[in-house]
């Protein structure tokens, strides 16, 4: 009988010191910020510098990105001198044939979206890049673009901001 108890006592004693060993870590917030000593964010007005523009293009592109850092971070944000700074512009959007049908016409097409991006970690100057971010959609070419446009850059715009953030904030 005091042979059973001691196996017991000896296995609860060798899992809590294996467990003690262990942790579990998780982030509701998806970033990995010390908020001790970074607390404010500075995200200037991304331009739309590419040949082929679509005027709601930038504005949708600075609206997702600031609510991005809004809902996902507890960062206040700031007009300029943030601990971290974000600038750049978007540099290229335009469509290109993906595919060619038997009938020798396209039948794919895609659309493509390129977005220059500077962080500045000015807490930590090792995490500053100038970097380029982009994102992709194909869509049918027996579809007129204005059909489609809205839905496919956002879903774009989408991308490159879980992108950046990725890079800037979640450290993935």
């Amino acid at each position: 009988m005091k042979h059973g108890i001691f196996k017991s006592v000896l296995f609860l004693m060798a899992s809590a010191l294996l467990m003690s060993g262990c942790t579990v870590s998780y982030k509701l917030n998806q970033s990995s910020i010390d908020y001790n000593t970074i607390k404010t964010i500075s995200i200037e007005t991304f331009a739309n510098r590419a040949a082929y523009q679509w005027a709601p293009m930038a504005p949708m592109f600075n609206t997702s990105l600031s609510d991005k850092y809004e809902n996902q971070t507890k960062l206040r944000q700031v007009r300029r001198d943030g601990d971290l700074a974000l600038s750049g512009e978007i540099t290229s959007y335009d469509q290109t044939n993906k595919s060619i049908s038997a009938d020798g016409y396209s039948s794919m097409v895609q659309l493509r979206m390129t977005v220059k991006v500077k962080f500045t970690n000015t807490k930590k100057h090792e995490d500053d890049f100038d970097r380029t971010f982009s994102a992709s959609r194909e869509y049918d070419s027996s579809q007129q673009l204005t059909a489609v446009q809205e839905e496919l850059v956002q879903q774009m715009i989408d991308d490159i901001v879980d992108q950046v953030f990725n890079a800037t904030v979640a450290k993935w």
